[in-house]
């Protein structure tokens, strides 16, 4: 089970009064979930304005980063190929499994200083209140930026890898399956033409295996003018045989037609060994080449994964305290926790949660379950609302084929 719910509830006496209680209500008689407390520094709170408009910027920014998280995740497995194993195991953050990173949550410092102000706050408010500060940190817009160049870089990167997964692909099909569709620059040899000859010419012909003996009872009465003895068998698949037959130039389209009234079908084919060489020398580039390009790319998905997901969890913890302080108020005085649930015990967890929480908000009361509430005319499943702060992290990140 990879869901967690970060909620938060207001402080009792002390917060560790609420956590208490959380764990008494979901852990000591029920084991309706796993908690951890959910470490969010001291922030400066700006003015309610402020904070309201950061809320709906917090919340279209968590959905873009969840989005690009996503997306990166599901690159690395398609890059590596649906392994699961493996890119679960390149699926960190900062050095740690997603689960370890989320419940011992720490608040960078280093990357989010808790005393930097938004500089670009007047992109999230009116201009008229674009010169009140609000001292939180992780810049809404700042933070677009970084992810939305994980995104572009992201798409840039899989385009080209993409194409040129794409391009040798299609040589080794060209490679691979049926004799009757498959190239046969690398089974043939130059030494079983007749080439050069101003009359004569070889064909190569597919024969199904039960047919053999049939080719070689009639294969020189197929047209006239065909060498005797000239057949060899070149190569066999499961189904059936190349052959080569050489005949004179002038007899071709009457052997072609007479070979595929016996099921024998002529292959649409000239020796070229330019062209073949060609050829190998482009599977050669494009196969070194894709392993050139395998490694870097997979260490810049494990990079830019780690950081698109941290900057996600940072956008939900300052969810969590931004909506905190709005429904709670000052001075700041709440408990954030996170909870992953029992999955047999979800339902029987909200009503929990519920039945903790309810005095703190009574136009709450009737919203227990929002998949259970089915009101004509009013669409709740968009927004999930309950008496405390919630905010559910999803970390099934993978769609495996």
């Amino acid at each position: 089970m990879t869901e967690f719910w970060l909620i938060s509830a207001p402080g009792e006496k002390t917060c560790q009064q609420t956590w208490d209680k959380l764990m008494v209500a979901t852990t000591r008689t029920n084991n309706l979930s796993t908690n951890n407390k959910f470490n969010i520094p001291d922030l400066k709170v700006g003015t309610l304005d402020v904070l309201v408009g950061l809320s709906d910027e917090l919340a279209k920014l968590d959905s873009f980063v969840e989005s690009v998280v996503k997306k990166v995740a599901q690159y690395m497995a398609d890059v590596l190929e649906d392994s699961r194993d493996k890119v679960q195991e390149n699926l960190l953050a900062n050095g740690v499994d997603l689960i370890t990173y989320i419940t011992r949550f720490q608040w960078d410092m280093a990357k989010y200083p808790i005393k930097q102000s938004l500089k670009n706050i007047s992109e999230i408010i009116s201009k008229a209140n674009a010169d009140k500060a609000v001292d939180i940190p992780l810049s809404p817009p700042a933070v677009q930026q970084q992810v939305t160049q994980i995104d572009n870089d992201l798409k840039a990167r899989a385009s080209a890898y993409n194409n040129l997964k794409g391009n040798l692909q299609n040589l080794e099909r060209k490679n691979a399956g049926s004799l009757l569709t498959r190239s046969l620059a690398d089974i043939v040899k130059k030494e079983d033409f007749v080439l050069d000859s101003e009359y004569l010419i070889t064909l190569l012909v597919v024969v199904p295996k039960t047919n053999y003996a049939d080719w070689q009872k009639t294969y020189e009465t197929l047209a006239e003018m065909v060498v005797p003895r000239s057949t060899n068998l070149l190569f066999e698949d499961q189904d059936s045989g190349l052959f080569s037959v050489t005949l004179f130039r002038k007899a071709i389209d009457d052997f072609r037609h007479k070979a595929r009234e016996q099921k024998f079908i002529v292959r649409d084919f000239q020796y070229n060994e330019e062209e073949m060489k060609a050829d190998k020398e482009e599977m050669t580039r494009l196969s070194t080449d894709k392993k050139k390009q395998f490694g870097p790319l997979v260490r810049w998905l494990k990079v830019n994964f780690s950081e698109a997901f941290i900057a996600w969890i940072h956008i939900k913890a300052l969810r969590v305290f931004v909506e905190s302080v709005l429904r709670y108020g000052l001075p700041v005085n709440f408990q954030a926790m996170l909870l992953q649930p029992n999955k047999k015990n979800m339902k029987k967890l909200r009503e929990v949660l519920y039945d903790l929480y309810k005095h703190l908000d009574s136009s709450a009361a009737a919203i227990i379950d929002q998949s259970a509430v089915d009101i004509p005319g009013l669409n709740l499943s968009q927004q999930e609302y309950y008496p405390y702060v919630y905010y559910k992290i999803d970390c099934n990140l993978l769609d495996f084929k």
